[in-house]
């Protein structure tokens, strides 16, 4: 369960590594539960991966931004290990920003397209 009021602050709290993009830790699919008790709300968040050098400052961010939520008075952000992240989490949205081939609906010619990237390219002379 996520608390709705949790998924709209940490709507503006971007993962680092897709700032650019204006990728959010919800677009990521990065929240795996969020709850608010009595003042005290507790957020469990996945990384996409294990090795992620970003973690410590984006569970600041996220603590920060449950902290302005009305009626929190603590907030507490732990790392999920007993389930992996994997790209079906990613919103539509984060889904169209980060792709990097151009959507196949849009191909007019999929073979033609998919010979023309997988092709070697020509080298170039090193003189």
């Amino acid at each position: 369960m996520i608390d709705p009021s949790v998924r709209e602050v940490l709507s503006d709290v971007y993962d680092p590594c897709c700032r650019d993009k204006g990728i959010s830790v919800v677009d990521m699919g990065l929240l795996h539960r969020a709850e608010i008790d009595d003042g005290a709300a507790r957020v469990e968040l996945m990384l996409t991966s294990g090795w992620c050098p970003f973690a410590a400052a984006v569970l600041g961010d996220i603590e920060t931004a449950v902290r302005t939520l009305p009626g929190v008075e603590t907030a507490t952000v732990e790392l999920v290990w007993h389930e992996a992240w994997s790209p079906e989490r990613l919103s539509e949205s984060a889904r169209a920003k980060l792709r990097f081939l151009p959507d196949p609906a849009t191909v007019a010619d999929p073979a033609a397209y998919a010979a023309s990237i997988s092709s070697p390219r020509p080298r170039r002379s090193s003189r």
